[in-house]
């Protein structure tokens, strides 16, 4: 039986997670695994805030510097690398700390995810010429299954794509399937540790982070993406991304640059903070100086 720990921390973006996350991984022999939507892409440095070399270096971390920016990551994608660092971990005898901004894909781990056949060429080629009008599509898989489609609008291309790609591979309309394949939890017994922190002083690290980000190389990075990704990866759609965009189009000058990535990452903190406080179960909340306590405890218990 592994005597390896683990525990996951949660905040919304310039909380202190990372830092918080260095510091017990040095001290109760962790690795660390970043459950993060951006930091996941190799040349998005700047733009994602994710460690430093010395800071990776220092640190086994997993989930970082996994795809290409012109890849998509996936709930998936997490689930893999959720799979090699708690390898790593209990093989090495060290335990594991999960940290990140995306607690979606932290909370599609931990409530389990329904197994899914992968979608050969042919149904992709079939449902690719299908999804040409999404409204019709929305319309027949209504037929097929009223009950999984009266939740999804006939605008939400993503879902949709999603139940098609299944329906056609299968055969079996999406409920059904659902009930037949029930899901399995990837994650369990792992303590959610959520930082919390005043809006004043969020808001002032956000604007702090902005500007260094900027002063760091931040618009001749992205004009580097640009030019060897093109526009049209998820991974260019990101805050901090899009904005920066916009000032190499001459739309923006520095300062509204500056502002504008502030405020949609403020927006965004809000957003993870709703999230974590209404989609998450058993959450301890805290303080960092509260949390690295608590992370102690749970990390240095034999």
């Amino acid at each position: 039986m592994s005597r390896m720990k683990q525990l996951a921390l949660i905040g919304s973006t310039a909380s202190g997670k990372s830092a918080l996350a260095l510091s017990l991984a040095s001290e109760h022999n962790a690795l660390i695994l970043s459950i993060d939507s951006l930091s996941i892409y190799k040349e998005i440095d700047i733009a994602s805030a994710k460690p430093s070399h010395d800071e990776l270096a220092s640190i086994e971390h997993f989930g970082i510097n996994c795809l290409a920016p012109n890849e998509t990551a996936t709930v998936f994608t997490f689930i893999d690398e959720y799979h090699r660092a708690y390898e790593a971990a209990t093989l090495q005898e060290k335990n594991l700390i999960l940290v990140g901004g995306s607690s979606f894909y932290l909370k599609s781990m931990m409530d389990g995810l329904s197994y899914v056949p992968e979608i050969n060429d042919e149904t992709r080629a079939v449902a690719a010429d299908m999804l040409h009008n999404l409204e019709e599509v929305h319309h027949f898989l209504s037929q097929v299954d009223p009950v999984t489609m009266a939740k999804i609008t006939p605008t939400d291309s993503y879902r949709i794509e999603k139940m098609l790609h299944l329906y056609l591979q299968t055969s079996t309309p999406p409920a059904q399937w659902f009930e037949e394949h029930p899901p399995k939890s990837i994650i369990t017994h792992c303590p959610i540790l959520n930082i919390r922190i005043d809006r004043p002083l969020l808001r002032e690290r956000i604007a702090l982070r902005t500007q260094k980000m900027v002063q760091d190389g931040l618009i001749d990075e992205v004009a580097e993406l640009e030019r060897l990704y093109g526009r049209v990866p998820n991974s260019m759609k990101a805050i901090g991304i899009l904005e920066t965009l916009e000032f190499l189009d001459g739309k923006i000058d520095k300062q509204t640059l500056i502002e504008e990535i502030s405020t949609h990452t403020a927006q965004l903190a809000k957003r993870q903070q709703t999230f974590n406080a209404n989609q998450l179960e058993h959450v301890v909340n805290g303080s960092v100086k509260e949390l690295y306590t608590v992370a102690t405890t749970i990390l240095a218990h034999p």
